[in-house]
C-alpha cells in the first residue's frame, strides 16, 4: 500500500477565468490516479493546500509527523516545486527506514497539459522501486534529496553538481 500525502502547490491550484488568479480548492489527486488507470493500491491524504513558499518548518513537521505516523512504508508527497527540495532534506535528515518520494508539477493539472501527471506515475514506479530514503521526482528522474536543484531558468530538477 502507498500512502499519498496532498500538501497543494501548483499540482493541486485551480484557475478563475474572471480574475485570472490561481486559488486552491481540492486535491486532484483522485481524478489523476483514475486518469491514469493506476492499479498500484494507494490512500490519499490532504494535509494542507498551500503554496511552496509558504511552507515553512512548522508545515513541514506536520509532514513529518503524518510520514512517521502512517502505517506505510511507502509514501508519496505533492509538493510545490519551489521549495520541494527544502522539504526534502528536511525528511531526509528524519526518515531512514521509509520510502519517501515527493513530486509536482510546473503546470497545475486543471491546465490540461501539466507535467503533473507524469510526475505522479513516475512517482508511484519510483516509490515501489527504490531502497528506503528520501527523493525527488521531476521531469521523469529521480534524485535523492540532497543532490537536487530547481533549476528557474529552464524550469527542470537537476543535480546539483559538487
Amino acid at each position: 500500500m502507498i500512502r499519498i500525502f496532498a500538501t497543494g502547490g501548483t499540482f493541486d491550484k485551480e484557475y478563475n477565468m474572471l480574475t485570472g488568479e490561481l486559488f486552491f480548492k481540492d486535491t486532484h489527486l483522485d481524478e489523476l490516479l483514475q486518469k491514469g488507470r493506476c492499479m498500484a493500491p494507494a490512500t490519499i491524504e490532504t494535509l494542507m493546500m498551500i503554496d511552496s513558499l509558504e511552507m515553512n518548518n512548522q508545515h513541514r513537521n506536520t509532514i513529518a509527523e503524518h510520514c512517521r505516523n502512517c502505517e506505510e512504508d511507502k509514501i508519496i508527497i505533492t509538493h510545490g516545486t519551489d521549495t520541494m527540495t527544502e522539504t526534502a532534506s528536511f525528511l531526509a535528515e528524519r526518515f531512514t527506514n521509509k520510502t519517501i518520494v515527493l513530486t509536482g508539477a510546473m503546470i497545475p493539472i486543471k491546465f490540461g497539459s501539466s507535467d503533473g501527471l507524469f510526475n505522479l506515475g513516475c512517482a508511484i514506479a519510483f516509490v515501489q522501486t527504490l531502497t528506503p530514503g528520501v527523493y525527488v521526482a521531476m521531469n521523469g528522474r529521480i534524485f535523492k534529496a540532497g543532490t537536487v536543484w530547481k533549476n528557474k531558468e529552464s524550469g527542470l530538477f537537476e543535480e546539483r553538481l559538487g
